[in-house]
């Protein structure tokens, strides 16, 4: 059986890791706590505008930082509104479509993303894609630390996580697909036999116009 691997962010959603981020900030238990996590992120956005040229894993450990000190009971109990109000508004209208052609073939259809597991599972359910590869927060005694658990998903490390859940589940990558938005994914997409972009880039669009790939572009507007 083949599985079909999917970015998120650009490729199957409008939005970004920081759009539910900034909502969890502003959904502190006080108005006061809220706006004391947005300045520490607003005071820390020069670095990480610095990290998303430099290294998008660092990118996102500087990001995640931000839930430090939230509980897990509150992260959990907001994750179906931060869903709601920000990634399933976001959702490209054929975004579901494109999943349940895959889906048709018998594959597999896994979520790759840099965004946070509870809401990647949410995303999940909802287009009807079987597993998820994602980030996760490190929690000790109950509350956020702002520490990612290793392995941080991000860059070409989405290939190796990618070559071990095909090894883990029996694909050979030589009949799987893999779809992105971003150049910075080409090693995702090479690891499979059948790479496609997705609202690429002009750096992807070049790529894949050389290697010929399928270029396929979702709809921006909302159903």
């Amino acid at each position: 059986m083949a599985a079909s691997y999917f970015d998120v962010d650009g490729t199957l959603i409008r939005t970004n890791l920081v759009h539910p981020t900034l909502w969890y900030l502003m959904h502190q238990r006080t108005p006061m706590r809220s706006l004391q996590k947005l300045a520490r992120a607003a005071w820390r956005t020069p670095q990480m505008l610095w990290a998303e040229m430099q290294d998008r894993r660092m990118f996102n450990e500087i990001l995640f930082s931000s839930y430090e000190g939230i509980s897990h009971d509150r992260l959990m109990i907001l994750a179906d509104d931060a869903f709601n109000d920000i990634m399933k508004k976001a959702l490209y209208p054929h975004a579901k479509d494109l999943v349940s052609r895959s889906r048709a073939e018998g594959h597999d259809v896994v979520l790759v993303s840099g965004a946070l597991d509870f809401l990647m599972k949410r995303l999940a359910d909802h287009l009807g894609a079987t597993h998820v590869i994602a980030n996760r927060l490190e929690i000790k005694d109950g509350f956020a630390t702002g520490r990612l658990l290793r392995p941080v998903v991000a860059g070409p490390e989405k290939a190796r996580l990618i070559r071990d859940h095909a090894r883990e589940h029996g694909h050979d990558l030589d009949e799987c697909f893999a779809y992105s938005d971003s150049y910075s994914d080409v090693p995702m997409l090479s690891v499979v036999g059948h790479p496609a972009a997705v609202n690429p880039d002009a750096k992807l669009t070049r790529l894949a116009r050389t290697y010929g790939w399928p270029v396929l572009t979702l709809e921006k507007n909302a159903t």
